[in-house]
């Protein structure tokens, strides 16, 4: 076995720990307020329509469809929001 290895340093090799903050370019994502009050209303808007107009199916389903549309459009937008970082 050589005695003489040529060993290559790591520093030399490895990447600068820089890390970029980019936004992703989506609706819900450039304004997640605005979708948390969009994601109310139909929250809104379905729980009336399941107090007040559910005689009929057709009612009852868009009531179902509303809560459900409003309820995931409230959740995505508040996990969208940016964090603030305590550094």
């Amino acid at each position: 076995m050589p005695t003489n290895k040529n060993k290559r340093k790591a520093a030399t090799h490895s990447k600068p720990n820089v890390v970029k903050n980019t936004q992703q370019s989506g609706l819900i994502t450039s304004h997640p307020k605005v979708f948390i009050l969009v994601g109310l209303f139909f929250v809104a808007l379905g729980l009336y329509f399941l107090t007040f107009e559910s005689q009929d199916n057709a009612m009852f389903g868009l009531a179902m469809l509303s809560l459900i549309v409003g309820v995931v459009t409230t959740i995505y937008a508040n996990i969208t929001i940016p964090k603030k970082n305590k550094n």
